[in-house]
C-alpha cells in the first residue's frame, strides 16, 4: 500500500540528519543491488553522492537491507519531490551496472510504488525494465518520452508534440547564429563571452551555425563548461551533466544524466544528444576519483538551485540549457558565476580538485585530439595556435 504524501502541516522540508540518511541509504542500496550485492563502483558513487549532498559521512558497513514497505514508511513526512529524487538515485546506481538484472528492475518498481511515486516515475521505471531485458531502443524511448527534451519544448511554448531528435537537431547552415558566436571574440577580456570564444578556438570546435558544428541545443552545455570550470575530457562531460541535471528542480532533467551515463559508462546508448558517441567505462575506469567528482557536481547543481530559489523566491531551480547566454556574454566570468549561484557552497570542492577535476584551461582539461584540432584549425587559417592555457594531461 503506497504511503500517502504528508499535508503541508506534516511535511518535513529540512535537510536529512544522520538517522534519516542511514534509512534512505538502506532503501537505495537494497533496491539497486544485484544478487551478489552492490558493485564497487555503485558503492563508491553512492557514498560520494550521499556525503556531498548531506555533509554527513555515510558508513556503508552500517547499511542493512530493508523492505520496500518499511522504507516508504520511514519517508512518511517527506513530500513527492524528495521521494522521486530518492528513486532517481536508485535508478542512477542501477545504470552503473553493465547488465541490469530483472530482479533489480522489479525491485525499483516495488520501492517506487510503496513510496507513492511509481506513477510519477513511470517512464524511468519502464526504461529500466527494458534495459533488463536487453531492449535498449525501447529503454531510451522511455527515458526520452517524458524527459528533459519534452520539458524544454513545454517551457518554450512549443508543446510536447516533438521528439528528442528534434531538440538535438543540427544547424550547419545558419549564418545569423554563426555570426553571434564569431562576435564573442570582441567581448571584454575575462568575460564569459571571450572565454567561450577562446574555449572553442583552443579545441578547434566549429561555431554553431557552421558545417561540422554541434547542435545548438548541445552547444548550450559548453557555456557551463566555462562557467562551472570543467574541462572537455569525457570525465568532465559527466560532471557538467551531473550539475545541469540536478540544478533544475524539474525531475525530468535527470534524463540528461541518464543519457551521458548510458553513453560513457554502461553502453546503453550507441549515440546521443546529436553528437556524442558511446565510449564505455569512464566512471569505473577511475572509480574512486570519478565517484567523488560526480557526487560533487551533483551537489553543486543542488546548491545552486537552492540558492537561486531562495534569492528569486521560486521553486524552479536553474535550467542551464535554457539560458540565453549571449545576454550574459559581455559580463565578467566571475560576475556571471555569482549571478547563477556557482559560488560559496556551490563552488568546486577541494575533494573534487584532489580527485582530478580540472577546468578548461588546465593540464588535462583538453584531449590530445582536441588540441590537435585547434592546431589544425589555426594552420588552415594562417594564424598562430593559442591554447589559452589548455593542455592535454602530461
Amino acid at each position: 500500500m503506497p504511503v500517502p504524501f504528508p499535508t503541508d502541516a506534516e511535511v518535513n522540508l529540512e535537510p536529512p540528519e544522520p538517522p534519516e540518511i542511514l534509512h534512505v541509504a538502506r532503501g537505495v542500496m537494497t533496491a539497486a543491488s544485484p544478487p551478489e550485492g552492490l558493485t564497487r563502483v555503485q558503492a563508491l558513487c553512492f557514498r560520494a553522492m550521499s556525503d556531498a549532498m548531506t555533509g554527513h559521512p555515510l558508513d556503508l558497513g552500517a547499511v542493512e537491507p530493508i523492505s520496500a514497505a518499511e522504507w516508504a514508511q520511514g519517508l512518511a513526512r517527506r513530500d513527492e519531490a524528495f521521494r522521486v529524487r530518492m528513486v532517481q538515485m536508485m535508478i542512477l546506481l542501477a545504470l552503473l551496472l553493465r547488465r541490469m538484472p530483472t530482479e533489480v528492475a522489479d525491485r525499483l518498481q516495488e520501492f517506487a510504488d510503496e513510496a507513492g511515486v511509481g506513477e510519477g516515475c513511470r517512464d524511468l521505471l519502464a526504461a529500466t525494465r527494458h534495459l533488463a531485458t536487453g531492449a535498449l531502443g525501447l529503454a531510451m524511448a522511455d527515458f526520452q518520452r517524458n524527459g528533459y527534451e519534452t520539458m524544454a519544448f513545454e517551457r518554450s511554448g512549443a508543446g510536447d508534440e516533438h521528439t528528442a531528435a528534434e531538440y538535438w537537431a543540427e544547424a550547419p547552415h545558419d549564418p545569423e547564429l554563426a555570426s553571434r558566436w564569431h562576435a564573442l571574440e570582441h567581448c571584454p577580456d575575462g568575460s564569459l563571452g571571450r572565454r567561450m570564444w577562446e574555449f572553442y578556438r583552443a579545441r578547434g570546435f566549429a561555431f554553431p551555425g557552421t558545417p561540422g558544428s554541434a547542435p545548438p541545443s548541445l552547444a548550450q552545455h559548453d557555456w557551463v563548461h566555462v562557467l562551472a570550470d570543467y574541462g572537455t575530457m569525457v570525465e568532465s562531460e559527466l560532471e557538467v551533466f551531473g550539475l545541469i541535471s540536478r540544478a533544475s528542480d524539474d525531475p525530468r532533467a535527470f534524463t540528461l544524466l541518464v543519457q551521458v551515463l548510458g553513453l560513457f559508462e554502461a553502453g546503453y546508448l550507441q549515440a546521443g544528444m546529436g553528437l556524442f558517441e558511446m565510449d564505455l567505462g569512464h566512471v569505473s575506469a577511475d572509480e574512486e576519483q570519478m565517484a567523488v567528482r560526480l557526487g560533487d557536481a551533483i551537489k553543486r547543481g543542488a546548491q545552486a538551485a537552492w540558492a537561486h530559489n531562495i534569492a528569486r523566491e521560486t521553486d524552479t531551480g536553474i535550467d542551464f540549457l535554457a539560458v540565453d547566454w549571449f545576454e550574459h556574454a559581455p559580463k565578467l566570468l566571475d560576475e556571471v558565476r555569482r549571478e547563477f549561484f556557482l559560488v560559496d557552497r556551490a563552488e568546486k570542492s577541494e575533494l573534487a580538485l584532489a580527485a582530478g577535476s580540472v577546468g578548461p584551461w588546465e593540464a588535462g582539461g583538453i584531449s590530445p585530439y582536441q588540441a590537435q584540432a585547434g592546431r589544425d584549425q589555426a594552420e588552415a587559417e594562417g594564424r598562430p595556435y593559442e591554447s589559452y592555457g589548455a593542455a592535454p594531461a602530461p
